[in-house]
């Protein structure tokens, strides 16, 4: 699952520690793309997730879950690219020794992809010492250790070893999934200590990371992005509004409305669902609830989208997706048009989350449901 919790709390702690007041005015999309350098070329793609990253399978079942199969059916949906999430507890123990069959299997993923003509982004999703949902009991030591800092680091220079054969033009390193620190400086620092790291033996190997606070478009005003380096690319991460896109997913701390969603419009008008809410679930869904359209969703993304052009370097949603199971049909599709017409129109490459888990692309016979051909716009 998708399992990310972000509190209102939370989010309003991410604009006092890492925002700066920015002007929010609507433009018009550039005829040409402000991208001036020659980096990896992504459009759209898709992640494979709970495969070697946030899956306890192991063995036959964890080999056979994911197979040049589904690469082939990825790039015949027309796909150009997958996003490989890889967790640490898999690739290592906890003594750094290599478990041989993991990298087997990331290099399987690679070689089909390269083998239908897919590019690939390599996701470091998880690590011991840090996990983007530290809000539900994963304790986050990362950015208060060093040596934590330092190993992430290792990992990175272990996983060239093996990475680094793949051409530039074809592979990219994903930092970190959906950093959260302290504050915006100390995910600052620790880009910087990843990049020099990189660097050593990589000089232009596409490196892609995103803002503090689960890379929401929010805090990129307080990204700082190492300087006379072309070969980067930004991401952000979008599932707003989240009682459209999460309703009803288990995970989160507002399940408990079973009440009918909507999009484009005020999320929330079902009053008989509401009534039947104690007031506190009430007040949750009210500090939640609201207007939301595309122009809504453009401004939310305004600030990472202005970074990216003030730096010629190309955007990347590397997440966006709308948990389906309880989602009316054609208020979840508005949502998918709405925001792949904004992706479409300023340059920015895409990855849906996910391919066949809990954001799904297929059936459950594995053919293509209705949302590869909105997000590559056929």
């Amino acid at each position: 699952m998708k399992t990310r919790i972000i509190s209102i709390a939370s989010l309003a702690l991410a604009l006092l520690s890492c925002n700066k007041p920015a002007e929010q005015k609507a433009q018009e999309p550039s005829e040409e793309p402000k991208c001036q350098y020659a980096t990896l070329n992504l459009h759209n793609g898709v992640n494979i997730s709970h495969w070697l990253s946030q899956s306890g399978d192991r063995g036959e079942v964890r080999a056979n879950k994911i197979t040049k199969k589904d690469f082939d059916s990825i790039a015949a949906m027309g796909f150009d690219f997958v996003r490989l999430a890889v967790d640490e507890e898999q690739l290592y123990d906890e003594e750094m020794n290599r478990d041989s069959s993991t990298f087997a299997l990331m290099h399987n993923a690679i070689g089909w992809a390269l083998e239908d003509s897919m590019n690939i982004v390599v996701d470091l999703h998880i690590v011991r010492s840090h996990h983007f949902n530290n809000e539900n009991g994963h304790p986050n030591t990362l950015f208060q250790d060093p040596k934590e800092q330092e190993k992430i680091v290792n990992i990175w220079k272990d996983l060239q070893k093996d990475l680094a054969q793949y051409p530039n033009d074809r592979l990219a390193y994903e930092l970190m999934n959906e950093p959260v620190a302290p504050t915006c400086e100390d995910w600052n620092l620790l880009v910087e200590k990843m990049v020099k790291g990189i660097r050593e033996t990589e000089k232009e190997r596409t490196i892609i990371f995103g803002s503090n606070r689960w890379q929401i478009p929010s805090t990129f005003d307080s990204l700082r992005v190492p300087e006379n380096d072309k070969y980067i690319m930004l991401s952000y991460h979008f599932y707003e509004p989240s009682l459209v896109t999460h309703h009803q997913a288990p995970w989160t701390d507002y399940a408990f409305y079973a009440g009918k969603v909507n999009y484009p419009g005020i999320q929330v008008t079902d009053s008989l669902a509401l009534d039947s809410l104690t007031q506190e679930q009430k007040d949750k869904i009210a500090s939640m609830n609201g207007e939301y359209n595309k122009e809504i969703m453009y401004e939310q993304m305004k600030l990472a989208i202005d970074k990216a052009d003030s730096l010629g370097l190309q955007l990347y949603c590397g997440e966006f997706g709308v948990y389906p199971f309880y989602v009316d049909k054609e208020v979840r599709l508005r949502w998918y048009r709405d925001i792949c017409d904004i992706f479409h129109t300023y340059n920015i490459a895409n990855c849906h989350w996910c391919y066949k888990g809990d954001f799904p692309i297929v059936n459950e016979d594995g053919s293509a449901n209705e949302l590869p051909a909105i997000i590559i716009g056929k």
